[in-house]
């Protein structure tokens, strides 16, 4: 009998200790990032220090590459002649005089101009209007960037050198995309292998192995990035909604009464941890590094979704030997809270207040390093 229970013992202590080595064999979230040479935690510059400076222009890219963001994110499109530019809204009305300069194709997508017809626009005025606190009157006239002029700006600055965090904006619309990215990037050298030397100096992201993240929310353009960059870290983005994770009430956002879509989108949550847990699973299976998931913000807006971060959903995520880098956070509260709750690194207009937090902060002031840029 006294033998029959050792064995049994033995056995069962062997099969938790196999499940507990499986687990093991993850390596940790900071010993991953590192293996890929992506910085733990990572400051990812949404549209550049887009808070300071309108979006995606000179002006943003600049202040974050210069204040030490590890990553200046954008949004890709190609135009109507094949040109890869950074722009978030498939309509220019937003951040451009559009209606002034085109009126009869206002309501027209972006990628129906040719670039000599949007390098005509003023994508930075909008701004100034928008936000006279931050208003300068070098931003009238900024002009929508190419992607060979963003990877000038992240090579532009010989003390530090960006990564680029770029997303595939929906890309159905792009077919093709992704290889034209593959090609640009190639062209530029930006896919080149580099040494473990690079990789540990301080020039690390922009010249280290992981100089580029490839991102997107759609999981067809996930597996076109995978089959033409395999070797470049990808993240799927995660929201709750259509065309990404299924939510658990039905109900639309004419139907909730809720006074705006952020309080919709805030109260949004996952179907069921099964459902949740799919999405990561897939992510991994088509050779993701990682996820971007939204957050809900302390103070509500319009960056403010379903809650994605919770500690059990990062802990399943880190369980699959993956990355969290979570949209897009921009005030102290909201930092210490995804930081506590396990995320690895941050999309934030605030490049500045981010590495504030992370105990990195810029050597100068952001309306010095705007001044030093000519803004």
């Amino acid at each position: 009998m006294p033998v029959t229970f050792t064995k049994s013992a033995l056995l069962l202590s062997l099969m938790l200790g196999l499940g507990q080595a499986q687990a093991a064999n993850e390596p940790s979230p900071t010993a991953l990032a590192t293996r890929l040479g992506i910085p733990h935690p990572a400051v990812i510059a949404h549209r550049g220090a887009s808070f300071d400076a309108p979006e995606s222009t000179a002006a943003a890219y600049k202040l974050a590459r210069d204040l030490g963001a590890d990553y200046l994110e954008l949004d890709l499109q190609r135009s109507k002649d094949g040109v890869l530019f950074a722009l978030h809204d498939n309509n220019l009305q937003r951040t451009t005089d559009v209606a002034t300069k085109f009126p009869e194709r206002k309501d027209s997508l972006a990628n129906e101009f040719t670039i000599a017809e949007l390098k005509t626009l003023d994508a930075g005025s909008w701004f100034n209007r928008a936000y006279p606190d931050r208003a300068r009157p070098s931003y009238a006239g900024l002009k929508i960037l190419t992607l060979d002029e963003i990877i000038d700006i992240a090579q532009g600055n010989p003390l530090h050198k960006p990564g680029l965090y770029i997303e595939t904006k929906e890309p159905k619309q792009f077919p093709g995309i992704e290889r034209d990215l593959k090609d640009k990037l190639q062209d530029r050298g930006w896919l080149s292998p580099t040494g473990s030397k690079l990789a540990k100096s301080n020039l690390a992201v922009g010249q280290g192995k992981g100089k580029v993240v490839l991102q997107t929310f759609e999981k067809s353009s996930l597996e076109l990035l995978e089959k033409e960059m395999p070797q470049v870290p990808k993240i799927l983005l995660l929201w709750v909604g259509e065309g990404s994770i299924e939510p658990k009430s039905k109900v639309t956002f004419a139907e909730s009464g809720d006074k705006d879509k952020a309080t919709y989108y805030a109260k949004q949550e996952p179907k069921d941890k099964a459902e949740f847990q799919q999405w990561v699973e897939y992510a991994k299976a088509q050779g993701a590094i990682g996820t971007g998931p939204s957050a809900a913000l302390t103070k509500g807006g319009d960056q403010s979704y379903s809650d994605l971060v919770k500690p059990w959903m990062n802990q399943f995520t880190h369980d699959q030997g993956m990355l969290v880098h979570v949209y897009t956070i921009d005030d102290a509260v909201d930092y210490q809270k995804v930081t506590d709750a396990g995320v690895d690194g941050i999309f934030t207009n605030r490049a500045s207040e981010l590495l504030k937090f992370y105990k990195r902060p810029a050597a100068a002031s952001v309306a010095q390093l705007l001044q030093n840029n000519g803004y």
